[in-house]
């Protein structure tokens, strides 16, 4: 392919050698922002209903064991699905002995208060003392 330019020439038409940026660009901003809006939702866990409450978050440095009670009872050490009897055997083991680290219980709205207070009153018992209750932030003024 060879055409003629203005000054009568002749020469053939090369390929453009610069890279368009501002498709990459757009595709990025994209991404990010897919990602920005997911990884909120990627939490994991049990799915529980929490009871909300107008308490602020606590803030610290080191991740807390996280106890999911469900509420049919099931008892949740993280993701993995665990009995009364193994429940402490499991906290040591996850806590690497460490009594001074956190346990987060996470009991379902409809779940029986006695249930929630005999898991935290065993969790007590076998030694851990940094023993917390969560509950999910209200999204509306609270009632009076």
């Amino acid at each position: 392919m060879s055409y003629v330019s203005r000054r009568g020439r002749s020469r053939m038409k090369r390929p453009m050698s610069e890279i368009n940026v501002t498709p990459l660009v757009d595709v990025m901003l994209v991404l990010l922002i897919i990602f920005m809006v997911t990884a909120p939702m990627m939490t994991s866990g049990i799915n529980v209903d929490l009871p909300k409450t107008s308490a602020s978050q606590l803030k610290s440095d080191n991740k807390p064991i996280t106890i999911s009670i469900k509420e049919d009872g099931s008892i949740y050490l993280g993701e993995n699905r665990t009995t009364l009897d193994q429940l402490i055997n499991q906290l040591h083991s996850a806590s690497g002995n460490d009594p001074e680290r956190r346990v987060f219980v996470r009991g379902d709205a409809r779940l029986n208060y006695g249930r929630i207070m005999e898991i935290m009153g065993l969790i007590t018992t076998g030694g851990f003392s940094h023993v917390a209750l969560l509950a999910q932030q209200p999204t509306g003024k609270i009632p009076q």
